[in-house]
């Protein structure tokens, strides 16, 4: 916690002012055109999965399957060289299409309980994601880049607590303490892989595509969370009325 606790320390003593916002010049001209494309190929990505998830509405296509093939295309898009960059492009468009269907269920139930929820959630996650990396692009170079190492016990944590909960059975509050871990954990791969492409684009990595997935990756696992936890809050809401109703 302490980890994190510097990050927004070092934020608040930094001066935030429009200069300070107009100041990239220790991120070169090549690697700003890099990251250009690398948002620009996570947006196609995000609309991909939005139609995925539309798809499932639809068709209702999400499930075990969809995720197999989610991970069959990232393994796929990896094991492709760098120069075949049209092909890795159509496989990340294809598994964020498989990881749109594989969310669909929980955002077909979104718009069943309140879409103004599954609207909410997604502009609080883009929000969050603009915020936090663009503290990570203003920072210094490879500043956080040491929060890596505790982001992986973090993950790790998880995937004990997951397991954990499927042999023993896990309670309501077990589980959103499952969710809220892992929002502040990939809330902090957003800062950490930002400045990571930088630097890997600095070094001469410029693989957009491997890059965009990345974050893509951070996007859909901090989404999930915070739509969770908005849809727990609202039925809690609805609970609360149902039970008032009922007194009156």
């Amino acid at each position: 916690m302490d980890a994190f606790s510097s990050f927004f320390d070092s934020q608040s003593r930094s001066s935030w002012n429009y200069d300070t916002l107009k100041n990239f010049r220790q991120i070169s001209p090549i690697v700003q055109t890099h990251l250009k494309r690398v948002y620009l190929t996570l947006c196609c990505a995000l609309i991909a999965s939005a139609f995925g998830a539309y798809l499932h509405i639809i068709w209702n296509i999400g499930g075990y399957l969809t995720t197999f093939a989610c991970f069959g295309a990232i393994i796929w898009l990896h094991s492709l060289p760098p120069y075949q960059e049209q092909k890795r492009f159509s496989l990340l468009m294809a598994s964020a299409v498989f990881e749109g269907a594989s969310v669909g269920p929980l955002i077909d139930l979104a718009i069943q309980i309140d879409p103004s929820v599954l609207v909410a959630a997604f502009v609080g996650t883009a929000l969050a994601f603009a915020c936090f990396s663009g503290a990570a692009m203003l920072a210094r170079r490879r500043e956080y880049l040491y929060l890596g190492g505790l982001l992986s016990s973090g993950v790790s944590m998880l995937l004990w607590l997951h397991f954990a909960s499927t042999i023993f059975g896990g309670s309501t509050a077990f589980f959103m303490i499952e969710i809220y871990l892992g929002l502040l954990v990939f809330v902090g791969y957003m800062v950490v892989d930002t400045q990571d492409i930088i630097e890997k684009a600095h070094l001469g990595d410029l693989d957009y595509v491997k890059h965009a997935l990345t974050l893509f990756t951070d996007f859909v696992a901090v989404f999930v969370r915070i739509l969770i936890i908005m849809l727990k809050n609202s039925a809690e809401k609805d609970e609360r009325r149902r039970k008032k109703k009922r007194n009156d």
